[in-house]
């Protein structure tokens, strides 16, 4: 099941351990939205700055607050909860003065800023986080952490699912199984999507877990697809284009893995057999999401940290700031430097 992120990512030469979220402020999240609101609309949009707390929770004190159903209620991303964590939320107040949000929210939730717009807030509209994170209790070996943090600035870092995806031990893949069996009845729609997002995942890190371990997950084969740095697009890899091994370097490329779903996949030949052979292996999970009515979609299999910079607070504290695109794990990049002594 989702283990396999642990065993993936967990390996021996990583060069330190330590403590990560001893605090929340150890871990701070700033969210890049796609979009800022224009201050005329329905939607009164609120920058928020929370404290150890997750974003649903937010989402349904706001609502509370406003006096309006949750689904009024719109954010980008959910965030994590033990963590201060910045990012937008939107209330549709149509024709409706917006209620005095501090007075009533707890001391874990600032409003930084509030302004209106015509749309609500949707799913996925944001470009990417910025992170500033700090590792405590530093052992191991420095000058190859340094070495280490400069490879992955250089070569991307595996662009695997987090724990966050799979719930509290792991358990959405089992609930995903249990719906897909007809043993689960969910009839909220928001938790049907995590579950069957988790089971998509699931396959998702089996696959990039297998192209890790036989060195491919940043070389292109025969049948791949290859997807354009910062795009949806991609290309299938017919071994004609010279340029693919150095555009691959340079990380203006990026092998991708399926988001499992109805339809045929995108890639072809032997990558294509690899990746049903390892769908076949979670019958349950597969046909699921196939008959879930999903498609076929494709996820990059590495990440290029952007603005990655370090440095050491004192002998057995670092400090790693970096920003990822929207859909990218923190932890995914700390995993492959430290032992934590937790996966995500």
């Amino acid at each position: 099941m989702w283990f396999v992120f642990m065993h993936a990512t967990q390996r021996p030469d990583r060069p330190l351990t330590a403590v990560l979220r001893h605090r929340p402020e150890d871990f701070q999240v700033e969210e890049i939205p796609a979009t800022l609101p224009d201050g005329e609309g329905e939607h009164v949009w609120l920058h928020v700055r929370k404290r150890g707390m997750n974003t649903d929770d937010v989402a349904v004190l706001l609502g509370r607050i406003a006096g309006v159903p949750r689904r009024a209620v719109g954010y980008a991303g959910r965030k994590d909860r033990h963590a201060v964590t910045t990012q937008w939320f939107s209330v549709h107040l149509p024709g409706r003065e917006a209620p005095a949000w501090s007075e009533q929210l707890p001391p874990a939730v600032e409003v930084l800023d509030a302004r209106r717009h015509r749309r609500k807030l949707q799913t996925g509209h944001l470009r990417g986080n910025r992170f500033v994170l700090v590792l405590r209790q530093c052992a191991g070996d420095r000058d190859r952490a340094q070495t280490h943090l400069a490879l992955l600035q250089q070569r991307g870092v595996p662009n695997f699912f987090g724990a966050q995806r799979f719930g509290r031990d792991g358990s959405n893949v089992a609930k995903a199984e249990a719906l897909f069996q007809g043993t689960l009845l969910v009839r909220d729609h928001k938790l049907r999507g995590i579950y069957l997002s988790a089971a998509r995942a699931e396959i998702f890190n089996q696959v990039l877990a297998a192209r890790l371990d036989n060195g491919t997950w940043d070389q292109a084969l025969l049948g791949d697809a290859l997807q354009l740095d910062g795009r949806g697009s991609f290309f299938i890899n017919q071994g004609d284009d010279p340029t693919v091994p150095e555009r691959l370097a340079a990380q203006a490329l990026h092998v991708t893995g399926p988001l499992w779903g109805c339809g045929d996949l995108a890639t072809t030949g032997p990558v294509a057999a690899l990746e049903s052979e390892i769908a076949a292996t979670m019958p349950v999970l597969a046909q699921g999401l196939e008959a879930a009515g999903l498609t076929q979609e494709r996820r990059v299999l590495r990440i290029r940290p952007q603005a990655l910079s370090w440095h050491w607070e004192d002998e057995h504290t670092l400090q790693l700031d970096f920003t990822l695109p929207a859909g990218a794990f923190a932890t995914t990049l700390v995993d492959g430097l430290a032992d934590t002594g937790a996966c995500g």
